[in-house]
């Protein structure tokens, strides 16, 4: 499909309300020194954007990498849900493409958001067959967004019973200074313990006393109120 970007792109601004930018702009943490500084908003709901990607469907990469560069998040975020569709129907060679586009932009990926809708989806899927080895340099990479790739791309992985990169991955974030890494890598840890909880407790036992209590609280969510209380409380 051939689009005029600018096309898109007026429509997006059509679609666009100041009080749900507004509200965005609270939402994703975009005033001075928070996580998403600087960061604008059109104010455009996730499903309508969700619909826009549908509409066009089969967009080149080379023009969705235009909406991923752009200054607005809702466009990060319709790119990355066109490329996601697009990584599930292409090539073998349109699908390494994409994955090299991806890791080439993470700088444009920047927000929770971002991120997890796409990383599983990208970057799991494309190595869930090859060498898993940028997982970990991702995972001790500067790039507070670039590490929680690292841990979100492994949902694929779980989904499908393949735990060890989980485990490996947020044992090096365990040291990680960011809230949002502690949020990720206890979901992932949860998310783990869904399908075999007896690999998130052998995890947890051994590292509970040390994990950052965020992380610590996502991962043991679910578990039941005795159990979670002796986590917190160290009696395990």
């Amino acid at each position: 499909m051939s689009v005029h970007i600018p096309a898109i792109q007026n429509e997006l601004r059509q679609l666009g309300s100041r009080e749900i930018a507004v509200h965005s702009l609270r939402f994703f943490k975009t005033g001075r020194g928070q996580y998403g500084e600087g960061d604008i908003f059109l104010g455009i709901r996730v499903p309508v954007l969700r619909r826009l990607a549908e509409k066009y469907d089969g967009i080149k990469i080379d023009q969705a990498l235009l909406l991923l560069r752009s200054e607005y998040h809702e466009e990060r975020l319709l790119a990355l849900f066109l490329l996601v569709n697009r990584f599930k129907k292409t090539s073998k060679q349109e699908k390494k493409a994409i994955f090299d586009l991806y890791l080439k932009n993470t700088r444009y990926i920047n927000n929770w958001d971002l991120v997890d809708c796409s990383a599983e989806h990208i970057v799991g899927a494309f190595l869930r067959e090859r060498d898993r080895g940028v997982l970990y340099d991702l995972a001790r990479a500067a790039s507070l967004w670039e590490r929680r790739i690292a841990i979100m791309a492994t949902f694929h992985f779980i989904k499908r019973n393949e735990f060890v990169d989980t485990m490996n991955i947020a044992e090096i974030l365990l040291a990680d200074r960011q809230d949002l890494i502690h949020k990720a890598a206890g979901w992932m840890l949860r998310e783990v313990g869904k399908r075999d909880l007896s690999v998130e407790e052998d995890f947890l036992k051994k590292h509970y006393q040390k994990m950052p209590r965020t992380m610590l609280r996502y991962a043991i969510e679910k578990f039941p109120e005795t159990i979670r209380k002796n986590y917190l409380h160290g009696r395990i």
